[in-house]
């Protein structure tokens, strides 16, 4: 885990990388179909700075050992359903291993999630930390267990058997003829074909951090009090939804 200074170079690096150009890009035209493959998939985008900081914050509250390795799932509520807004990133690499589509529950909106909840038969999503778990075949296939951390917020998941499981309405075609994606339960669904891969990545007890500005939640959650500046920072930048909602979907606000 990560000290504040080293934390804020890191941001302060991951943004001047998004805005000043690659010495490479002019050369790109010239590597073959499997390097530009390679070098695309390495540059997957970043959540953006205050959500990723509000993890990270979350992320090294936790108590020792309560997470397995060095894997945080952070998934950004504050996107519409067609803008990847799930990544897994190595925080000890510090480099993003996936940015992925990911449904919320059909009770906490259309193509922008609002609401969200911890009770059973609500069918909406649910935010703060989480742990996850086992994976087991349920039936949406390969299943992945999510243990809310937080009282009153996310403790009820595995009553309400909120996991992480792939689904067909889940994908960028979906997204194209609909405006949005299909809509789960509360269980935070991925695209076919990727859900097995990221379940594989980060089963067995790693972080997931799930981002709404609710400002009960910001205000309170155990996790975040280790780091006040963090919270007073997304409660003071996201007290106004409406404007940061108007940018395009997909394009990270760095």
């Amino acid at each position: 885990m990560m000290g504040g200074r080293r934390t804020g170079r890191w941001l302060a690096v991951l943004v001047a990388g998004c805005l000043l150009p690659s010495p490479a890009a002019a050369r790109r035209r010239h590597l073959p179909a499997r390097a530009v493959t390679s070098r695309a998939r390495a540059r997957l985008p970043w959540p953006r700075p205050e959500v990723l900081r509000l993890a990270l914050a979350a992320y090294r509250c936790a108590p020792p050992g309560l997470f397995a390795g060095s894997l945080l799932t952070i998934i950004d509520y504050t996107l519409p359903s067609t803008a990847p807004r799930l990544w897994v990133i190595d925080v000890a690499a510090q480099r993003v291993l996936f940015n992925e589509l990911v449904a919320h529950g059909a009770g906490s909106g259309g193509n922008y999630a609002a609401a969200f909840s911890n009770e059973p038969g609500s069918r909406q999503s649910s935010l703060g930390l989480f742990r996850t778990e086992d994976v087991y075949e349920g039936g949406h296939g390969e299943s992945l267990r999510l243990a809310g951390l937080e009282p009153g917020v996310n403790d009820r998941a595995m009553e309400r058997e909120i996991v992480m499981h792939g689904a067909p309405y889940v994908s960028r075609a979906v997204a194209k003829a609909h405006g949005q994606l299909g809509r789960s339960w509360g269980c935070p669904a991925l695209e076919r074909g990727v859900d097995r891969r990221v379940i594989e990545r980060i089963r067995g007890g790693t972080a997931l951090f799930a981002y709404y500005p609710d400002p009960r939640w910001l205000a309170h959650s155990r996790f975040l009090r280790c780091d006040a500046a963090a919270r007073a920072d997304a409660l003071a930048g996201h007290a106004d939804t409406a404007a940061w909602r108007d940018r395009r979907p997909g394009v990270p606000a760095l």
